[in-house]
């Protein structure tokens, strides 16, 4: 059951940029999201510090005053929006300011969402630089919580008409199914997707076992085999995601171990760049 769920709101960046219009898209659907369960919703909205040259530097005060000043202004008004979004919907909130660089906010937040029950995100976006798809990893790599990834183009709350669950028999994909039990008990349609062309990892690939341990949680399924390997099975997954309309995707957060740095693995990157529905992880 969720019970509280926490969301990064869209402030100030790292560059001193304004978002443009429609940056509350990943605040509006986690505002349904919390209606939709009753749950309690935390905003966090971070300050970004302001990044100038280090060649630069000198003599630059009263810039690095200026964007300060620009980003605290930009996150103080994404704390407002988020505050008149949730109250109108009837949804208990809470909300917070953060200081903090973007490297920084990824681990601040990760260590945030450890006290509730789900991470909400908005999908990485490209002028935001490196900022956005560090917030996706902190959460997902630091929280030990579910997250969920909102593309830019979501435009309405959360909707459960009919699900995609990707599996592959891996570990990172059953904790994500056990994670979304809530999403797929309410569910009206479930599909499990698995892409033969994959290596197996479990020996139980095909997706009938999965199948009947979901049927006995009373969530009935149907199975779809989907020819692709290496980087052709992001495109696949998102060719039948897109064919039957779905709404809403779960797939385990896969991920390569640099050192003792976790990176997204490439399917996982895939997925998020050309999301367009909300995608459900955990690992």
């Amino acid at each position: 059951m969720i019970k509280d769920a926490v969301v990064t709101l869209s402030g100030g960046t790292v560059t001193g940029t304004t978002l443009a219009g429609g940056s509350e898209f990943a605040a509006n659907y986690a505002i349904s999201l919390a209606g939709a369960f009753d749950a309690h919703l935390a905003g966090i909205a971070f300050v970004y510090e302001p990044v100038i040259p280090a060649d630069v530097i000198g003599g630059m005060t009263s810039d690095i005053d200026i964007q300060r000043q620009e980003n605290s202004a930009s996150a103080k008004t994404a704390a407002n929006r988020f505050e008149e979004a949730a109250r109108a919907a009837g949804v208990s909130f809470e909300t917070r300011l953060a200081d903090a660089s973007a490297a920084g906010a990824a681990d601040l937040f990760g260590r945030i969402a450890r006290r509730f029950d789900l991470a909400i995100v908005g999908q990485a976006r490209r002028e935001q630089g490196a900022s956005e798809e560090l917030l996706i990893e902190g959460a997902l790599f630091g929280s030990g919580r579910p997250v969920i990834i909102v593309p830019v183009i979501q435009s309405r709350g959360l909707t459960l008409e009919r699900v995609v669950v990707c599996w592959d028999g891996s570990r990172p994909a059953a904790r994500a199914i056990a994670d979304a039990m809530p999403f797929l008990t309410r569910a009206k349609a479930v599909d499990i997707v698995v892409v033969t062309g994959e290596r197996d990892r479990s020996g139980e690939i095909t997706g009938k076992y999965m199948r009947a341990h979901l049927a006995r949680h009373g969530i009935d399924t149907e199975i779809k085999h989907i020819k692709a390997g290496g980087a052709d099975a992001q495109n696949a997954i998102q060719s039948y995601t897109a064919d039957i309309g779905a709404d809403f995707m779960v797939m385990g957060g896969y991920h390569h171990s640099r050192l003792r740095e976790f990176i997204l693995g490439g399917v996982t990157r895939g997925i998020l760049k050309s999301m367009t529905v909300p995608v459900f992880m955990s690992r």
